[in-house]
């Protein structure tokens, strides 16, 4: 049996070394591109309930024809991120509306605690493929929204449905989860 050289030795653990830097470049680049290839996947087809956060073009949603042969019953949730000391409720827990018909609700955020805060909301709308045709004219996740100690903050969203929305989707689930971002 013959023995193995230092100097072959060395190659290998070299040509190892340079496949294991590979693999972990490799596997950055993966997760790098991960986040645009998902975005593209939402948008393209309604996935996950991605809605997009821009106000909707007042002159497309005045072309709607409200549609009063057919109702939507939109259900309003919120969720709370962490265990956030606020209360986060929708005016009404659902509303009926005519595709095209434009609607306003309020949700209501207190702050629980002695210390100021700052909010965000993020909309999520199921079923997936019913998101590309809500239509928020007015809502309080474009901004932040910071809350003295103790404040109760009543926050408006106005919305309508396109009416080309398919007759399929009877239902539309509009939820809302709120983060603390505060910045210590």
């Amino acid at each position: 049996m013959g023995a193995i050289s230092p100097n072959s030795q060395q190659k290998k653990i070299k040509k190892h070394f340079w496949i294991l830097v590979a693999i972990v470049f490799g596997m950055f680049i993966f997760c790098y591109a991960l986040v645009p290839f998902y975005n593209v996947l939402c948008k393209a087809t309604g996935f996950n309930g991605k809605v997009e956060v821009v106000e909707a073009n007042l002159k497309e949603i005045a072309k709607y024809k409200v549609d009063k042969n057919r109702t939507v019953m939109v259900e309003l949730m919120t969720t709370l991120n962490e265990q956030m000391p606020v209360e986060f409720t929708a005016e009404k827990p659902s509303l009926p509306l005519h595709p095209g018909q434009v609607v306003r609700t309020n949700y209501t955020v207190k702050n629980l605690t002695n210390k100021s805060i700052v909010v965000q909301a993020i909309p999520n709308v199921m079923p997936g493929l019913a998101a590309q045709h809500f239509r928020k004219l007015e809502c309080f996740c474009f901004q932040k929204q910071p809350l003295a100690p103790f404040e109760e903050k009543v926050m408006p969203l106005v919305f309508t449905i396109d009416p080309i929305l398919p007759d399929k989707f009877g239902t539309v689930a509009l939820s809302y989860t709120l983060f603390d971002i505060t910045e210590s």
